[in-house]
């Protein structure tokens, strides 16, 4: 019941029937290598890593957790991680989109966002280890001197190494600007780093000899605030310019927490006493450099919200059909048994379905996002490439948010259809449930997402991710307006589209009056502009899939699943303009006193 199966056919067909990466990537100047027999081989790979590696060592690794020696501040992860990791390193995949000249192969980064699906799906907590070196990777890669790129990006690429991102402090977690991590310039070029991190994921394990730490502090002359924020590189042993490795160096884990759920992915509390630093890029612009990371991982928790889903929904769906549990109300379906089982009892299918269609269509919606990051990166002409970075921006809060939100919606249908064997820990729902609930608050909550899509994406950089987006679904409808066998979508994604731009002009206004109508609107413009975007996905899905070769019930589950989603979950945009237009003051008129 437990087992974890890649979907791959809805990958291919996410892939290259709805969004035509191959055709794509055969165009786009360094990604002539993706073919299609490539992405499918890396998917089939990729799935028996995941099947068979990574899968039988999800239950066990929550249940044995970390382990943490106080007299070595040394870290074991559980059994099993550690010896799958270096079969990921052998196999090749810890460089798999990394450029060729770091020693990676080159990919783009949708391949290896539908791996890293696949891999978040059959064990999320392992996931954190290689999810965190490639942010760094991607950081060096972008803000990195030459002689950085040589010394330290190359060996995270060959995964002898890996990375951490360290910003929170006890005192300071989003508001950055109050951090006192502080940098003293040494003789040599180098900085002593001093102070306190912590949540800090794979900041000690036992995979690698050497852990290189990105750390956000401040250099003597910072100013106040966000502008005097640098960016520093922390190794656990010292590394020299020439690349050697020396001692040990003033970067430890003073303890691991002990968390509600990813009890595999171990969280350090991280000190630096006077530990040897190198600055990446420039001074007081760390800021820029760490969200070149903190991006990259956004959209990566977004995949880790939807590969809970699919694995919490197989396991469901696979349940549904064997448990019997009464009659149907029209009769009995399986007469030779003595029940039937729970898929043909409605509310059961309610949420079988809305588990489907939120994971199906927030699949495209994640790849999307991925496709057009590949763009960004390699398009050859400027306008494409700045329509892509456009839309990279506007989608990748509104991905993070979605689709982890989507995941605790999912996780708990699924749990609530196993009943009560859903809460005890055998059948591996409630550690689902647990391991979710996470992927909301790091790298951002959701408020900090839907403050960072209402506030800025579309108020201070004046929509334009939006309009471009709202361009595409537009042209979209347009295009297949005659189309009878699609009215039933067009029509209503058209009018949701329409409705989308007017209530962003709308909040705009309304925050000229007051500036609290932004923040109380963020959080239901997030989920409001989530599920027009996965509209406008599924009726992509039902045109791709009536022009496929795919088999008719394939095609058929498809228009069905849009139809259920169009008609059961897409309703759910006007209870959040309801509140959306509710105003500030619903929220703002009670008094802190008042509060109780």
């Amino acid at each position: 019941m437990n087992r974890y199966t890649a979907p791959l056919a809805d990958l291919r067909f996410a892939l290259h029937d709805v969004l035509g990466a191959d055709a794509l990537y055969a165009r786009l100047p360094g990604c002539e290598a993706a073919s299609r027999d490539v992405i499918d081989a890396v998917l089939e790979e990729g799935a028996k890593f995941a099947e068979q590696v990574l899968a039988p060592i999800n239950q066990s690794g929550d249940i044995e957790g970390c382990h943490f020696d106080a007299s070595t501040h040394s870290v074991r992860t559980p059994k099993g991680f550690k010896e799958a990791f270096a079969q990921y390193v052998e196999a090749g995949w810890i460089g798999l989109t990394a450029k060729e000249q770091f020693g990676g192969q080159g990919l783009p980064e949708t391949v290896g966002a539908a791996l890293k699906e696949m891999i978040d799906a059959a064990n999320l907590s392992w996931g954190n280890y290689p999810m965190l070196s490639h942010g760094a990777a991607s950081a060096l890669e972008h803000h990195g001197e030459d002689w950085q790129r040589e010394v330290f990006l190359k060996p995270l690429v060959a995964g002898r190494w890996t990375g951490t991102m360290c910003l929170t402090e006890p005192h300071c977690g989003t508001d950055l600007g109050l951090l006192k991590t502080r940098a003293e310039p040494e003789t040599d070029g180098s900085y002593r780093v001093s102070g306190t991190k912590i949540f800090i994921t794979a900041g000690e394990h036992d995979f690698v000899d050497n852990i290189l730490h990105l750390v956000l502090a401040r250099l003597p002359d910072a100013p106040p605030g966000v502008k005097g924020i640098s960016l520093f590189l922390v190794p656990k042993f010292k590394v020299a310019r020439d690349g050697t490795v020396g001692e040990r160096n003033a970067a430890v884990c003073g303890s691991i927490e002990h968390k509600m759920g990813i009890h595999g992915s171990v969280t350090c509390v991280m000190n630096f006493d006077g530990a040897q630093g190198w600055l990446i890029g420039a001074p007081h612009k760390g800021l820029m450099a760490m969200f070149t990371m903190m991006n990259t991982a956004r959209l990566a928790v977004g995949l880790q919200g939807l590969g809970l889903s699919e694995r919490a929904w197989q396991s469901a769906l696979g349940y549904a059909r064997e448990r019997l549990q009464m009659r149907a109300l029209s009769g009995a379906k399986f007469p030779d048994k003595p029940a039937d089982p729970l898929i043909v009892h409605g509310d059961v299918r309610r949420m079988l379905l809305t588990q489907k269609a939120l994971i199906e269509g927030g699949r495209l919606l994640g790849l999307y996002a991925y496709l057009n990051e590949d763009i960004r990166k390699h398009a050859s002409d400027p306008a494409e490439r700045e329509r892509a970075e456009a839309l990279v921006s506007f989608l990748t809060p509104i991905v993070k948010g979605l689709l982890t939100e989507a995941g605790i919606e999912c996780t708990y249908d699924a749990l609530q259809i196993f009943g009560g064997h859903g809460f005890i820990a055998e059948n591996g729902m409630e550690q689902y449930a647990r391991d979710a609930r996470i992927t909301t608050l790091y790298e951002g909550t959701t408020q900090i997402q839907a403050n960072d899509l209402l506030g800025r994406k579309v108020l201070q950089l004046k929509g334009a991710g939006l309009k471009t987006f709202l361009a595409e679904i537009g042209a979209f409808c347009t295009q297949h307006a005659g189309n009878a066998a699609l009215a039933e979508f067009i029509a209503p994604l058209g009018k949701a589209a329409q409705e989308w731009g007017a209530l962003s002009v709308e909040i705009g206004q309304r925050a000229g009056g007051d500036v609290e109508e932004v923040g109380a609107a963020a959080y239901d413009y997030l989920f409001y502009s989530g599920y027009v975007a996965l509209a406008y996905f599924w009726a992509r899905a039902v045109v791709a899939a009536d022009a496929s070769a795919h088999a008719d019930d394939f095609k058929q589950a498809k228009r069905l699943t849009a139809r259920f989603y169009y008609a059961r979950i897409l309703p759910r945009t006007q209870a959040h303009l309801a509140a959306i237009r509710s105003g500030a003051a619903t929220l703002m008129a009670m008094s802190d006193a008042q509060f109780g």
